[in-house]
């Protein structure tokens, strides 16, 4: 009896493996197939910037270029000034992200460990301006900035974006959790408010800082309608901007050419996540946006 048991058990054991390893496979199967639909559009865009037009306006176009060309690369880098445009998105970006770093930083502190009338109230207009979309601000933004005399000019790329509402909730939400303990210690040691919060609070919010950065960076890179109406001369142009120059209609648009700033466009953005994922995925963690 004991011998019929102990096997009962274990093909019951086996069984339940072998229904989570059939599980497992599956859904493996299902995130690949995911997978592959959603980076499809990139490979065609990647494989793209290296063919000729006649490739890509083909009745039949293969994913692989029979014929790769650097041409389109080739152009970006020697006719059309892609050197400005790129300067221009890295400058603005920059500042932009650093802007919201220090910025929502500084309004999330204050939300989460000072206290002062009406503190629930800032609080919650900083929730209600998340749920209002930002095409919105669109018409009385660049009316300020036309009477500020700001217009065409680095400062109107910048200043509407220098602080986020997301950014002011992510780091809200993370300093909400740090110990009351840590800054009680700072202020027995004489430390003020500002001290406090760039000797104690900000190394201890380095996993949502990189999550605000990458954010702020990749909201501002890929920002495209406010660039277009603040931006009146190509000087000031940023990329995406630049990119739609060269698309002006169906039978006029080089697509090749399109393709191959796209990639450009990207490539930066793949490389700053490479290189802060795993602050990202922590910062997202610890502040529970979800």
């Amino acid at each position: 009896m004991n011998n019929t048991t102990h096997l009962s058990v274990n093909n019951g054991t086996t069984g339940i493996k072998a229904k989570e390893l059939l599980r497992s496979r599956i859904i493996y199967a299902i995130l690949t197939i995911v997978l592959i639909i959603w980076i499809f559009p990139f490979l065609w865009m990647v494989a793209g910037s290296f063919k000729p037009q006649n490739e890509i306006l083909a009745v039949h176009p293969a994913l692989l270029p029979k014929k790769a060309t650097f041409q389109n690369y080739i152009r970006w880098f020697t006719e059309l000034n892609i050197y400005k445009f790129f300067g221009n998105s890295l400058i603005v970006a920059i500042v932009t992200a650093f802007g919201n770093l220090l910025c929502s930083s500084m309004v999330g502190y204050a939300l989460a460990k000072i206290h002062y009338p009406g503190k629930k109230i800032v609080f919650g207009a900083v929730m209600v301006t998340l749920m209002v979309p930002s095409v919105v601000t669109f018409v009385p933004l660049f009316v300020m900035v036309t009477k500020l005399r700001l217009l065409n000019s680095y400062a109107a790329l910048i200043l509407p974006y220098l602080t986020m509402p997301l950014g002011v909730f992510l780091m809200r939400q993370f300093m909400v959790d740090i110990p009351n303990e840590f800054i009680e210690a700072a202020k027995l040691d004489g430390a003020g408010e500002f001290r406090t919060f760039i000797q104690i609070i900000l190394p201890l919010a380095k996993p949502p800082l990189a999550t605000l950065f990458i954010l702020t960076f990749l909201q501002s890179w890929n920002n495209f309608l406010w660039p277009l109406v603040a931006a009146q001369t190509q000087d000031r142009y940023t990329l995406p901007v630049a990119l739609s120059l060269y698309s002006t209609g169906a039978h006029a648009t080089d697509f090749g050419l399109l393709m191959a700033g796209a990639v450009l466009v990207i490539v930066p953005i793949l490389i700053l996540f490479v290189f802060l994922q795993r602050y990202f995925i922590e910062g997202i963690a610890s502040t529970g946006l979800k």
